[in-house]
């Protein structure tokens, strides 16, 4: 989309006046004075998620073990009903969409049920800008299988250390390629993959690809039911705004229901035969077959709150929204903070583009230093990025003009300075 931005607070201003989604920010504790731009990271958390844990610990006081046969038994299957809600988020089928574990945890999962290297078909292939425990965990599976992860793990180099080109992903899947894995978003630079044609690349070739949805779910109106992947998995606390360490999602696609789980538990049991407690697992007929163990209410309770917000603005208007703030925010940086060397790792067009910007600049740790004494929550990304998220349901317009105006005074001033570039424990 083409956009037409002025400079100016009062234009800012004014495209708040005219933002459909204005009146959702009072449902979020948004800090009076404080410029958050951190949701990508944990979102903030909100009015409806704060009353739907403290209504499960009312249950949970009122009922005891009991809770989870109250209300029809809806707190037994919290995972699959929750896993209904999300999947409208990414246009899934709601048995193909489960909660579940931490993302870890669940990339060993799904790759452990889904992976099934032969001798001549043994390679996973993933990039090298991808969130450090994805490859973790694929180095790992590749080790269990007895195989060294420098033989087995498959790497697409990113060429400008910035994105990673689909061409690249594509040439590398070649006959030895069993599984891939790869972000939807880029957590650096927030590039966008192109799923589509990367997963029908896959496809054709018959290997199984999985997809991190961790930056994207929330923020990116996603089409499962098009894309067709084999498995994602994501995170939500980060624009879900569930909760620190929040209850992960899964993604399991219908045509892989029926196998038996690389990781059992008793959670991914035949619901009706669980209480049996046979010792001959009986696997559920759906992505919960990747259940394992007892669902942390409290956790899921908060997403469940959130996911009204959700349902209540439409991922569309959501995504419009996005796109647009990190536009402006763009417009701005290109009009006022080029000239002290600040450049956009983040791809301009709006289809590779997911929701925040990649802000460069060779003093990026300590401007973000400098930020938070200010007021501002970012967050720093080595070597040089300082990552800015507009959240579609708390950033305004103004917010974003006014990040603008502390950088140019931060950088003119050389405010960074008195600040260590020593990096704390968590930057």
């Amino acid at each position: 989309m083409i956009y037409k931005f002025e400079q100016g607070l009062d234009f800012a201003r004014n495209l708040d006046v005219g933002d459909p989604l204005r009146c959702i920010r009072k449902h979020f504790y948004a800090r009076e004075g404080q410029i958050y731009m951190d949701g990508n990271s944990l979102g903030l958390c909100s009015k409806d998620a704060e009353e739907a844990v403290l209504d499960v610990l009312d249950v949970w006081k009122t009922f005891g073990i009991n809770i989870w046969s109250a209300r029809g038994g809806k707190f037994f299957l919290y995972p699959s009903y929750l896993g209904g809600r999300l999947a409208k988020l990414i246009n899934a089928e709601p048995n193909e969409v489960t909660v579940t574990n931490s993302t870890t945890v669940n990339i060993h999962q799904c790759i452990a049920t889904l992976y099934q290297p032969m001798k001549e078909r043994y390679k996973i292939l993933v990039d090298d800008l991808n969130f450090p425990t994805d490859r973790y965990a694929v180095d790992s599976q590749a080790l269990l299988r007895g195989y060294k992860p420098e033989d087995a793990v498959k790497v697409v180099k990113s060429r400008d250390g910035r994105t990673i080109l689909e061409d690249d992903v594509i040439a590398a899947m070649t006959d030895d390629v069993a599984l891939i894995l790869l972000p939807a978003i880029l957590y650096r630079s927030s590039q966008l993959l192109d799923m589509q044609r990367v997963t029908d690349e896959a496809r054709r070739r018959g290997i199984i690809i999985g997809w991190d949805l961790c930056h994207s779910i929330g923020a990116v109106a996603h089409d499962f039911r098009s894309i067709l992947p084999d498995f994602a998995v994501w995170c939500n606390y980060k624009y879900l705004s569930a909760g620190p360490g929040a209850i992960a999602g899964l993604y399991l696609n219908k045509r892989h229901f029926g196998k038996v789980p690389g990781l059992s538990g008793w959670h991914g049991n035949v619901k009706a035969t669980q209480f049996q407690l046979r010792h001959q697992y009986e696997p559920a007929p759906d992505a919960d077959a990747l259940l394992t163990g007892t669902a942390p209410l409290l956790s899921m309770a908060a997403l469940d709150g959130t996911l009204n917000v959700y349902d209540a603005a439409g991922m569309d208007r959501i995504r419009k929204k996005s796109l647009k703030l990190t536009a402006y925010m763009m417009y701005l940086i290109d009009t006022k903070l080029a000239r002290h060397g600040c450049e956009i790792g983040t791809p301009r067009e709006d289809a590779r583009r997911g929701g925040h910007v990649a802000l460069e600049h060779a003093e990026a740790y300590r401007i973000c230093r400098a930020l938070k004494d200010r007021q501002v929550i970012p967050d720093f990304r080595e070597p040089n990025v300082v990552r800015l998220a507009p959240v579609a349901f708390y950033t305004s317009y103004e917010d974003i003009y006014n990040l603008i105006e502390i950088i140019d005074d931060i950088i003119t001033n050389r405010t960074y300075d008195k600040y260590s570039e020593e990096r704390t424990l968590i930057v």
